[in-house]
């Protein structure tokens, strides 16, 4: 057994899957109450997690040491006891590691550098449980499916992840429906699953910036009813949005960034540069004059969306996009 596991995500449906089925294989085919010590909340330190893991198995030959929400333990300082315990691991014990917030916090802090170190220097195991994206992103939904006991065809598989969207935590409750309405085995398409499927779930907000910058009227107006919706995006917040899109263009109208990185370096982006390059390119598709009129719809509708006109915040929202998306055709 690797003496440390440590599970990152973003999902928190996804990261309890790979929390259980890691767990089942490190527990095999001994007692789960005698071999697993399982911290969670906001009311456990790491201190009780490495008294657990220094302790001996009794009636058993292996512990597993669970600690959930570790992401709350988010500086060197913090994590300095599993540090410690980490450069003489006891070797009939596996500590997992579940590094997500917990309880009241709002964002996941990163690894602290010194807890990485002391994890690969110990022969730990780091466990990615992000979803990809494209045809991955299907493959990924087709092993889920199969995993399940069905098999789908192209377009379920289309279906189900378009319909779906961010709101992955419905997937395993979709399939199970499914299987237990067809059977194990069961090979469907797109209209079996139709019936079952629920409404449409959320979507990243980039799925409407993309739209509008492609001048997808429709595309866009689904996408806005899905972030409104499914996605309980406030009107403020996909106002923000759609500011900071635009504004990040207006940035860059004008200077002569030779590339993306030269753009993210103005919009002092860090990391990806991807978003500025998306900036840039827009930005130079509207033009100086494109941007203007953009910015004034932007202005426009924040004072109406704050009771500036007799209209409703959403009627506001959906006449922004459509008219953003026109001006993306010119």
């Amino acid at each position: 057994m690797a003496p440390i596991h440590l599970l990152k995500g973003d999902d928190p449906t996804l990261v309890s899957q790979a929390v259980q089925a890691l767990v089942g294989d490190l527990v095999g085919t001994e007692d789960r109450d005698l071999v697993v010590d399982d911290y969670d909340g906001e009311d456990y330190e790491l201190a009780a997690v490495v008294d657990a893991a220094q302790t001996p198995p009794f009636l058993s030959a292996k512990r597993v040491v669970i600690a959930r929400g570790a992401a709350r333990f988010s500086t060197a300082e913090m994590v300095t006891p599993l540090v410690d315990y980490l450069a003489e691991p006891l070797p009939t014990t596996s500590v997992v590691l579940v590094w997500q917030r917990a309880g009241s916090q709002t964002r996941t802090a990163a690894v602290p550098k010194k807890l990485a170190e002391a994890i690969k220097s110990a022969g730990g195991e780091t466990h990615e449980t992000r979803i990809p994206t494209g045809r991955a992103r299907q493959a990924w939904l087709s092993e889920q499916a199969e995993a399940s006991g069905l098999t789908l065809t192209t377009g379920a598989k289309r279906l189900l992840g378009d319909t779906l969207g961010e709101d992955l935590d419905r997937l395993q409750g979709v399939l199970a429906v499914l299987e237990s309405a067809y059977g194990t085995g069961a090979k469907l398409d797109s209209e079996d699953l139709e019936p079952f499927i629920g409404e449409a779930g959320s979507v990243p907000p980039w799925d409407l910036t993309d739209a509008i910058d492609g001048g997808d009227i429709p595309g866009a107006l689904v996408t806005l009813h899905r972030l409104m919706g499914a996605g309980g995006r406030h009107v403020l917040q996909v106002l923000a949005t759609l500011q900071t899109h635009y504004e990040r263009m207006l940035r860059l109208d004008g200077v002569n960034a030779a590339g993306e990185k030269a753009a993210a370096e103005v919009l002092g982006i860090k990391g990806s540069t991807f978003p500025a390059k998306k900036a840039l390119e827009q930005g130079r598709r509207l033009g100086s004059d494109g941007l203007a009129a953009a910015i004034g719809l932007l202005a426009r509708a924040d004072l109406d969306v704050r009771g500036g006109s007799g209209l409703t915040p959403e009627l506001v929202m959906e006449l922004l996009v459509a008219r953003l998306a026109r001006l993306a055709r010119r």
